[in-house]
Protein backbone atom coordinates (compact mmCIF):
# COMPACT_ATOMS: atom_id res chain seq x y z
CA UNK A 1 0.00 0.00 0.00
CA UNK A 2 1.00 3.19 -1.14
CA UNK A 3 0.21 6.61 1.00
CA UNK A 4 -2.28 7.81 -1.90
CA UNK A 5 -3.98 4.01 -1.23
CA UNK A 6 -3.96 4.84 2.44
CA UNK A 7 -5.35 8.15 2.04
CA UNK A 8 -8.22 7.11 -0.10
CA UNK A 9 -8.61 3.92 2.36
CA UNK A 10 -8.98 6.67 4.88
CA UNK A 11 -11.72 9.10 3.02
CA UNK A 12 -15.07 8.96 4.90
CA UNK A 13 -17.18 9.52 8.33
CA UNK A 14 -15.90 7.72 10.77
CA UNK A 15 -17.01 6.95 14.30
CA UNK A 16 -14.38 6.37 17.00
CA UNK A 17 -13.90 5.08 20.26
CA UNK A 18 -11.03 5.70 22.28
CA UNK A 19 -9.32 4.97 25.36
CA UNK A 20 -6.81 6.78 26.64
CA UNK A 21 -4.30 6.48 29.83
CA UNK A 22 -2.87 9.76 31.01
CA UNK A 23 0.28 8.06 32.70
CA UNK A 24 1.03 11.44 34.62
CA UNK A 25 -2.08 11.66 35.94
CA UNK A 26 -2.79 8.34 36.42
CA UNK A 27 -6.29 8.62 34.87
CA UNK A 28 -8.21 6.42 32.57
CA UNK A 29 -10.53 8.51 30.10
CA UNK A 30 -12.79 7.08 27.19
CA UNK A 31 -13.67 9.42 24.14
CA UNK A 32 -16.14 8.94 21.96
CA UNK A 33 -15.96 10.73 18.32
CA UNK A 34 -16.73 11.08 14.82
CA UNK A 35 -14.04 12.07 12.52
CA UNK A 36 -14.95 13.47 8.88
CA UNK A 37 -11.80 12.65 6.17
CA UNK A 38 -11.93 14.09 3.03
CA UNK A 39 -10.01 14.60 -0.16
CA UNK A 40 -8.48 18.16 -0.77
CA UNK A 41 -7.09 19.51 -4.46
CA UNK A 42 -3.43 19.52 -4.59
CA UNK A 43 -4.12 23.41 -5.85
CA UNK A 44 -6.01 23.98 -2.78
CA UNK A 45 -5.10 27.38 -1.29
CA UNK A 46 -4.65 25.70 2.47
CA UNK A 47 -2.78 23.21 0.85
CA UNK A 48 -0.68 25.48 -1.30
CA UNK A 49 0.23 27.86 2.18
CA UNK A 50 0.88 24.62 4.17
CA UNK A 51 3.29 23.57 1.26
CA UNK A 52 5.07 27.42 1.30
CA UNK A 53 4.81 27.27 5.18
CA UNK A 54 6.87 24.18 5.49
CA UNK A 55 9.34 25.14 2.57
CA UNK A 56 7.78 21.78 0.28
CA UNK A 57 7.70 22.26 -3.11
CA UNK A 58 3.50 21.36 -3.63
CA UNK A 59 4.59 19.29 -6.96
CA UNK A 60 5.97 16.89 -4.92
CA UNK A 61 3.11 16.25 -2.34
CA UNK A 62 0.91 13.49 -2.98
CA UNK A 63 -2.79 13.24 -2.07
CA UNK A 64 -3.88 16.16 0.28
CA UNK A 65 -6.75 15.76 2.91
CA UNK A 66 -8.30 17.33 5.96
CA UNK A 67 -9.73 16.04 9.29
CA UNK A 68 -12.19 17.31 11.36
CA UNK A 69 -13.42 15.68 14.68
CA UNK A 70 -16.28 16.14 17.26
CA UNK A 71 -16.14 14.10 20.22
CA UNK A 72 -17.11 13.72 23.78
CA UNK A 73 -14.82 12.85 27.20
CA UNK A 74 -15.73 10.96 30.08
CA UNK A 75 -13.00 13.43 31.83
CA UNK A 76 -15.06 16.26 31.52
CA UNK A 77 -18.57 15.81 30.32
CA UNK A 78 -19.34 19.55 29.42
CA UNK A 79 -16.09 19.98 27.08
CA UNK A 80 -16.93 19.12 23.42
CA UNK A 81 -13.77 17.98 21.45
CA UNK A 82 -13.58 19.28 18.10
CA UNK A 83 -11.30 20.58 15.87
CA UNK A 84 -9.37 20.24 11.97
CA UNK A 85 -6.49 20.25 10.13
CA UNK A 86 -5.37 20.01 6.71
CA UNK A 87 -2.50 16.96 6.42
CA UNK A 88 -0.02 16.75 2.94
CA UNK A 89 1.59 13.57 2.69
CA UNK A 90 5.16 14.48 0.49
CA UNK A 91 6.65 11.03 0.19
CA UNK A 92 9.90 10.33 -0.58
CA UNK A 93 11.03 8.83 -3.76
CA UNK A 94 13.34 6.24 -3.35
CA UNK A 95 11.14 3.72 -2.94
CA UNK A 96 11.24 3.19 0.83
CA UNK A 97 7.09 3.93 1.28
CA UNK A 98 7.99 7.06 3.20
CA UNK A 99 8.18 10.46 3.81
CA UNK A 100 7.00 13.47 5.71
CA UNK A 101 3.60 14.66 6.72
CA UNK A 102 2.62 18.24 7.14
CA UNK A 103 0.09 19.43 9.43
CA UNK A 104 -1.16 22.89 9.82
CA UNK A 105 -2.37 21.46 13.35
CA UNK A 106 -0.25 19.36 15.61
CA UNK A 107 -1.56 16.03 16.97
CA UNK A 108 0.37 16.70 20.49
CA UNK A 109 0.27 20.24 20.34
CA UNK A 110 -1.45 22.72 18.17
CA UNK A 111 1.07 23.79 16.29
CA UNK A 112 2.14 23.37 12.80
CA UNK A 113 4.41 20.02 12.28
CA UNK A 114 5.66 17.63 9.89
CA UNK A 115 6.02 14.35 10.72
CA UNK A 116 7.50 11.16 9.61
CA UNK A 117 5.72 9.04 7.73
CA UNK A 118 6.40 5.04 6.56
CA UNK A 119 4.20 1.93 5.36
CA UNK A 120 5.39 -1.14 6.08
CA UNK A 121 5.19 -4.14 4.47
CA UNK A 122 2.22 -5.66 6.76
CA UNK A 123 0.14 -2.45 5.64
CA UNK A 124 1.00 -0.39 9.15
CA UNK A 125 1.18 3.14 8.76
CA UNK A 126 3.40 4.96 11.28
CA UNK A 127 3.91 8.61 12.14
CA UNK A 128 6.33 10.13 14.01
CA UNK A 129 6.31 13.55 15.03
CA UNK A 130 8.79 16.28 17.22
CA UNK A 131 7.23 18.93 18.87
CA UNK A 132 8.88 21.89 21.20
CA UNK A 133 7.76 19.97 24.15
CA UNK A 134 6.66 16.31 23.09
CA UNK A 135 6.74 13.62 20.13
CA UNK A 136 3.95 11.73 18.94
CA UNK A 137 3.65 8.48 17.39
CA UNK A 138 0.62 6.94 16.04
CA UNK A 139 0.41 3.41 14.45
CA UNK A 140 -3.18 3.05 12.05
CA UNK A 141 -3.85 -0.27 10.46
CA UNK A 142 -6.88 -1.45 8.56
CA UNK A 143 -8.81 -5.22 9.47
CA UNK A 144 -10.72 -4.48 6.20
CA UNK A 145 -12.19 -1.49 4.31
CA UNK A 146 -14.78 0.18 7.54
CA UNK A 147 -12.85 -1.12 10.37
CA UNK A 148 -9.32 0.45 11.47
CA UNK A 149 -6.99 0.86 14.62
CA UNK A 150 -5.03 3.66 15.73
CA UNK A 151 -2.67 3.52 18.99
CA UNK A 152 -1.45 6.44 20.12
CA UNK A 153 2.03 7.51 22.33
CA UNK A 154 2.47 10.98 23.24
CA UNK A 155 6.41 10.93 24.86
CA UNK A 156 8.37 13.29 26.40
CA UNK A 157 10.03 15.82 23.91
CA UNK A 158 13.25 13.42 24.25
CA UNK A 159 11.14 10.60 23.14
CA UNK A 160 12.55 8.14 26.17
CA UNK A 161 9.01 8.90 28.57
CA UNK A 162 5.74 7.94 27.22
CA UNK A 163 2.72 10.11 29.01
CA UNK A 164 -0.02 9.29 27.35
CA UNK A 165 -0.70 5.92 25.35
CA UNK A 166 -4.34 5.69 23.46
CA UNK A 167 -5.90 2.73 21.55
CA UNK A 168 -8.92 3.94 18.87
CA UNK A 169 -11.34 1.79 17.44
CA UNK A 170 -13.20 3.32 13.95
CA UNK A 171 -15.77 2.01 12.28
CA UNK A 172 -16.68 3.39 8.72
CA UNK A 173 -20.38 4.83 8.91
CA UNK A 174 -20.32 6.53 5.26
CA UNK A 175 -17.84 7.57 2.65
CA UNK A 176 -18.77 10.61 1.62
Amino acid sequence: MDIDTFVARSLGQWKSQRSAHHLAFAHFEEIRSMINIEGLEKGAPAVIALCESQGVDPKKIATPFKMSWEGETDWNEDDVLAGQTILVPVPNLDGTNSGQLLRDQGYAETIPAAGRYVIHPDETFVLTTGYDRAAAEEKIWFANDNLRFRVSLIKTSNGKGVTTASLSSEVRISTS
